[in-house]
């Protein structure tokens, strides 16, 4: 039975074919609805960045961007057994809020499944579509910036793959908590930038140069790329209760023996050889003094490494949650 937590096991005969609603609305606000003026891109080496609060977010919002986003929003989904989330939140939430929600998949199928809860999705990028659930309304905002929803409003605030986001990480995490509802959960998904082996085989790759690269450009930006690793211990300080923090392995490329494995890394793969350029374009030339031509060079390397069947490299991702914690009996 596949468990996405196990160690890894190598296939051993790897052939060439594995080749919101409510008083909010009435406030004036930094939220903006999905309007053309928010379309007026920026472009820089060849790819489309957002404009409104342009530089806040590093990463394009172009079609292959979008594309790759919804290549992951699959990956998540085989992780979790087609499961959209962790937290045991009620079984009838009233509004939920989705942080940071890219083109919308995971916000559009919360929306489906549970058509009485109203749900809130917000991004920098006007880019989800507008065919949509009635109760799902998406909107253009930076969750950096002071909320201006109502306070203890939500019963479950999701966020997934925010790394590279957040400049004052405790006080994203107390916004949070100051819009959940005492009881509230909030859960947060997270991708680790650092490649890794169980063997060995990433020794002097570019693969294995990637992480403290990535890493030394969150420094850089001043928004930290180390959030899968961190959050257990932030959710602590943001006095969260009934934490929970999971790990789970994502190889890169379809070397292990066991299918589902083999079938997340199969994915996952394509997604690094189509994610590369738009993860690494931005920061590298702008944090790391790099030219283009650099850039285009370490990211020729890791693709033809990704088709290496004696590199055996994976990544962990990370789903913390908790809850806001209930007033006591003193409190009240």
């Amino acid at each position: 039975m596949y468990d996405p937590e196990a160690a890894i096991l190598l296939e051993e005969t790897l052939g060439e074919a594995d080749s919101s609603y409510g008083d909010d609305s009435d406030r004036e606000s930094q939220t903006t609805s999905l309007k053309s003026s928010v379309t007026n891109y920026i472009y820089e080496n060849g790819r489309r960045y957002h404009a409104f609060r342009q530089g806040a977010y590093w990463g394009p919002n172009d079609d292959q961007a979008c594309d790759n986003l919804d290549l992951f929003h699959h990956l998540f989904g085989l992780t979790l057994g087609g499961n959209l989330f962790l937290a045991p939140i009620a079984q009838s939430p009233n509004r939920v809020l989705d942080l940071g929600t890219g083109t919308g998949l995971w916000a559009i199928d919360f929306a489906d499944m549970y058509p009485a809860t109203a749900v809130i999705a917000t991004d920098l990028s006007p880019v989800q579509p507008t065919l949509i659930p009635p109760n799902l309304e998406f909107q253009i905002d930076d969750f950096c910036l002071p909320w201006t929803f109502t306070k203890e409003s939500f019963d479950f605030i999701h966020a997934r793959s925010i790394y590279g986001c957040v400049a004052d990480l405790p006080a994203f995490y107390g916004q949070v908590m100051e819009h959940l509802q005492p009881g509230g959960w909030f859960e947060q998904a997270e991708i680790s930038v650092v490649a890794r082996s169980e063997d060995g085989s990433l020794a002097g790759t570019s693969m294995e140069q990637w992480g403290p690269l990535a890493l030394e450009c969150g420094t850089k930006f001043g928004k930290s790329f180390s959030v899968a690793e961190d959050t257990g211990k932030l959710f602590q300080e943001a006095g969260f209760e009934n934490i929970t923090y999971r790990t789970f392995k994502w190889p890169i490329g379809p070397w292990p023996r066991d299918r589902r494995f083999k079938e997340i890394g199969a994915y996952n793969r394509i997604g690094w050889e189509e994610g590369l350029e738009g993860w690494a374009m931005f920061l590298f030339t702008n944090y790391l003094g790099w030219k283009p031509e650099e850039v285009q060079v370490l990211i020729a390397k890791i693709r033809s490494e990704l088709r290496d069947k004696s590199i055996h490299g994976y990544q962990n991702i990370s789903i913390c949650y908790g809850q806001k914690p209930k007033p006591s009996a003193v409190d009240r």
